[in-house]
């Protein structure tokens, strides 16, 4: 990603160059941009105004002809509709779906009931996060799951290998990678409303992280009912060659109060929910414990383990872990990633791995990991922006109120 955004940067500054090296660098431009890969969408948001950038791997918009603030903001009052086709979705089946993918997250999957599902993460051998998913138990015997764009790759290999494995020792599972789907995720107030008009299916029956086979606008839809900004909403998984017209439709339904949102929104709007962003947030080094995610380990697999890393996981468990991520308020320019934070006393304390402006809140909000013992609510400390420091206090997140849909 970088290498592409550099070309692009390249033929940038190339405008006031000899014109063989402006036609060189434009090139360079152009083939970066042919590699990146692209959704059913792409000349649907071109033709709304869309801004594309490289974002891992793909060619995706960050922003349409409202600003970043004004679509993040929208969204929480009206409604968002995303492109997130760049992410993976893929089924898992047999009869050993369930204990299959128990050995590698962990969630205790058998629990849930039929058609609902919980956020997890996959584990490597120490304990650290190879990436966080949605995972839904469509049936015993079928599994649903969505995971990161960016560990698209790794994650696959992953799964394969340890499925390959599995299956040799006399296990019954097998895998379909939906890459004939595309992914939209509709959030905001104005999201049941909106999609209730598209489906005859009652949505008010379907709750926060319920998952159903589902008609929409004529379309055979896989609809779970989550997101990644802290509002009510779904994510649509729908056949590529509808994706547009369902995009079409969802917008035509809402008299124009939901807006097309990009990925500079769908940051500040995680963000403003206290959701992890992975690669930032969660690494191959850092644990569940330590991410704050504890409450993701099923109460049986506490008591049993038998996931990869769970005898490192269940010690902090015990033990408690030696950092831990927070929510900060900040003074000064916003923090960013990798910003130090720094005690009273000058003593390098963690850093910042999110960070921005809260265009809902009005004030610099960032997370971050910091040493035990500074982690509770009210903890002042500093954090260095550009060399200066700046005050930073540790506040509870989400920084604002989650308005998931659940039973009253």
């Amino acid at each position: 990603m970088r290498g592409l955004l550099a070309c692009a940067a390249l033929a940038r500054r190339a405008a006031s160059a000899a014109p063989a090296r402006v036609r060189h660098l434009a090139g360079a431009a152009e083939a970066a941009e042919a590699e990146l890969k692209k959704t059913a969408l792409y000349d649907f948001h071109v033709a709304h105004g869309g801004k594309m950038v490289p974002f891992a791997g793909w060619s995706m918009p960050i922003q349409y002809r409202d600003s970043i603030m004004d679509s993040t903001v929208n969204c929480r009052a009206n409604g968002g509709l995303f492109d997130v086709a760049h992410m993976c979705g893929l089924s898992l089946r047999g009869r050993d779906a369930i204990p299959f993918l128990e050995s590698l997250v962990i969630a205790d999957v058998a629990a849930l009931r039929d058609g609902t599902g919980t956020l997890t993460v996959f584990t490597n051998e120490k304990g650290g996060a190879i990436d966080d998913s949605v995972v839904t138990k469509v049936t015993d015997q079928h599994i649903y799951l969505v995971v990161n764009a960016g560990c698209r790759d790794k994650d696959l290999a992953h799964i394969e290998a340890h499925m390959e494995a599995f299956n040799k020792k006399g296990g019954d599972v097998k895998w379909h990678i939906h890459d004939e789907r595309s992914l939209l995720a509709l959030q905001g107030p104005l999201a049941a409303p909106t999609l209730q008009l598209l489906t005859k299916d009652d949505l008010s029956k379907m709750y926060f992280s319920d998952f159903k086979l589902i008609d929409i606008n004529g379309y055979s839809c896989f609809l779970t009912r989550t997101g990644y900004t802290g509002e009510d909403g779904f994510e649509i998984s729908v056949p590529s060659e509808n994706a547009v017209d369902l995009a079409k439709a969802i917008l035509e339904k809402s008299e124009g109060k939901v807006r097309l949102t990009g990925l500079g929104a769908r940051d500040s709007l995680r963000l403003e929910a206290g959701l992890c962003l992975y690669g930032n947030d969660m690494e191959q080094h850092i644990t569940p414990v330590e991410a704050g995610l504890s409450w993701a380990i099923g109460k049986r697999r506490k008591a049993e383990g038998g996931f990869l890393g769970a005898d490192v996981i269940l010690k902090q468990l015990q033990e408690g872990p030696k950092i831990r991520r927070v929510g900060m308020i900040t003074q000064g320019p916003p923090a960013r990633s990798h910003s130090e934070l720094v005690s009273s006393s000058g003593e390098s304390i963690g850093e910042v791995t999110s960070g921005g402006f809260s265009p809902c809140l009005k004030k610099n909000i960032a997370m971050g990991y910091v040493k035990s013992g500074m982690h509770k609510a009210g903890t002042e400390f500093k954090v260095v922006v550009r060399g200066k420091s700046y005050d930073a206090v540790v506040t509870k997140m989400p920084f604002v109120p989650t308005k998931y849909y659940k039973p009253s």
